[in-house]
């Protein structure tokens, strides 16, 4: 009797951990905030990115959304700054200043792309006071190879700021962005 109540309360923690796990990956008012600041602007109405930095480096955490159909289209690992990093804790901290090498958070419009160091990457444009030196500090949408294609138990590479993906999630971002008529929306949150 004892090892099927044990059987019964295991089963239904890993179904409210898996259902709890649903709901931060992309919390609903995210979306929702999201769609009302887009709203009657011209930018894309189908399509954004959002970045949960919440979610461990290692894990996916990068989200390519489709907002008319309400689903995730693209799933991927993204670095954070190196400055974000707090030792000894599993906590982030974000900036907008130039040279801490911090992630910031907010709101970014996905700009033309430009081939540099990188390769192809986008330029983003801070559209809130947290992100607003973004163009000033050079904080890209880009790929690097220290970033893995699959979610891991270790953590990301670090970046210098910038959301770095893996080339191959980068080329499949890239097709929806270079398609897109106007500009999509990347929203990254904490």
């Amino acid at each position: 009797m004892k090892s099927l109540l044990f059987a019964f309360l295991f089963l239904i923690s890993c179904n409210s951990s898996k259902a709890q796990e649903s709901i931060d990956i992309l919390p609903k008012e995210r979306i929702l905030e999201l769609k009302n600041y887009i709203k009657n602007k011209d930018y894309n109405q189908n399509l954004a990115v959002f970045i949960n930095f919440k979610i461990h480096s290692g894990k996916y955490r990068y989200f390519v959304y489709d907002l008319k159909n309400e689903k995730i289209i693209q799933k991927a690992v993204v670095s954070h700054g190196s400055g974000s990093v707090i030792k000894n804790s599993n906590q982030l901290k974000f900036s907008n200043v130039e040279g801490s090498y911090q992630s910031s958070l907010g709101k970014y419009e996905i700009k033309e792309s430009y081939s540099g160091q990188f390769g192809k990457a986008y330029r983003l444009k801070g559209l809130d006071s947290t992100n607003s030196n973004a163009m000033q500090r050079a904080i890209v949408l880009h790929s690097f190879g220290c970033v893995p294609d699959q979610e891991s138990q270790n953590l990301a590479c670090l970046s210098l700021g910038c959301p770095m993906l893996s080339t191959k999630a980068f080329k499949e971002t890239a097709k929806h962005v270079d398609q897109s008529k106007k500009s999509i929306v990347l929203y990254a949150f904490y």
